[in-house]
């Protein structure tokens, strides 16, 4: 492939991977990981509320890695409470996988940056060691993209096997019990799905810039390869 379009397919993958560390950091300062809505199950249960006079118990939550919001709603009105993960909710949550899935979306942001960097100095410098040329460029994109899946299996198992929704609604209510009635995925959580398939993608241009991928074997095994073979 031409030296120029090499160029223009490392300026695209670039500014993927740059758009991807911006996103993550964007995503993380935000409650809008999870949505959902919450039944004043005690409430319902004491003047026996049924079809329509059930939505006068049923409130609604939001929340992200660090904050989030709830409204509860037990038959009086809505009374939205303001909540952080730390230190408010530390006890009651996993706090293994939160604090794990706030470690790789920072390892996300800073491979991505990485690989937007060494995207951008393939494009228009001379790379003069292997992990600044293709090899490189493949274990950027390979750590960024598995980081992402970790954060969404980790979160994931956090909120539906560990009922987090449930045990924020439920925190510190003496009297009154909350059941989740409905709990989606927000946008924040759908970003890290984007990047990791923007960061597997990149993986796909680099090969389709014409480097094989790491390890293989070249086609013409007579022939002695070097360092700069792998280089343009």
């Amino acid at each position: 492939m031409p030296a120029q379009q090499k160029k223009i397919i490392f300026c695209v993958a670039g500014v993927l991977s740059l758009a991807c560390a911006l996103g993550t950091a964007a995503a993380i300062g935000t409650q809008l990981w999870v949505k959902g809505t919450i039944l004043c199950k005690t409430g319902a249960l004491l003047v026996n509320a049924t079809g329509q006079e059930l939505q006068k118990f049923v409130g609604d939550i939001q929340y992200g890695l660090f904050r989030g919001q709830r409204v509860r709603q037990c038959g009086l009105g809505g009374r939205p409470l303001q909540f952080s993960f730390f230190p408010d909710l530390l006890k009651i949550i996993p706090a293994s996988i939160h604090v794990s899935v706030i470690l790789f979306c920072t390892v996300l942001i800073v491979f991505a940056l990485v690989a937007a960097g060494f995207f951008m100095f393939n494009a228009f410098g001379s790379p003069y060691e292997t992990l600044h040329g293709p090899v490189g460029l493949y274990l950027w994109s390979f750590i960024a993209c598995s980081c992402g899946c970790l954060i969404m299996i980790l979160f994931s198992s956090e909120v539906k096997i560990h009922h987090l929704s449930e045990k924020i609604a439920n925190f510190k209510e003496g009297s009154f019990t909350f059941k989740t009635q409905s709990e989606q995925f927000a946008d924040s959580f759908w970003i890290i799905l984007v990047c990791s398939l923007v960061h597997f993608l990149n993986a796909l241009l680099i090969r389709f810039a014409g480097f094989q991928f790491p390890f293989s074997k070249p086609k013409d095994s007579g022939t002695v390869t070097g360092a700069a073979d792998l280089m343009y």
